[in-house]
């Protein structure tokens, strides 16, 4: 078996990135779609107004961390021999991965265990958890390459 350069690796995270990203956008774009049929997508909350944004910026830096990894892959798919393909990056990216997948997968067991959940919704964050795996495999290969 041939072993693929690591740049192989890195692009193949990179595109892995790009997927979950946008199914996490079609995540939340799903979750309001009632909005666009005069329905209420209002979910009970014993969240204080007060601390709303402070959940919201968390939800932003959320989304963004992933868009900074998509661009440190990019930086070192351009420059292999750069810093930006370090090892000590490389376990970045496998690290950070790992931690985003036990958060989906709680987030997917948590919404497998709503009784009123959406079986769209549920299917999206298994979809979300397998993107994932394939992020943490390709990570792991890229790190250990």
């Amino acid at each position: 078996m041939v072993t693929p350069p690591a740049s192989d690796h890195a692009l193949r995270l990179a595109g892995l990135w790009l997927a979950w990203l946008l199914v996490m956008l079609f995540h939340v774009e799903l979750g309001l779609m009632p909005l666009f049929h005069g329905l209420s997508v209002e979910i009970r909350s014993r969240v204080p107004s007060a601390r709303l944004p402070a959940i919201f910026l968390t939800m932003l830096i959320y989304f963004l961390l992933p868009v900074l990894a998509l661009l440190l892959l990019v930086h070192a798919l351009s420059a292999p021999g750069g810093w930006s393909a370090a090892p000590w990056l490389r376990a970045g990216q496998f690290w950070f991965s790992a931690l985003y997948s036990l958060s989906n997968a709680i987030h997917l067991a948590a919404d497998i265990r709503i009784p009123d959940a959406r079986g769209d919704q549920v299917l999206l964050m298994a979809v979300l958890t397998l993107i994932g795996l394939a992020i943490n495999l390709e990570a792991w290969q890229w790190w250990q390459g």
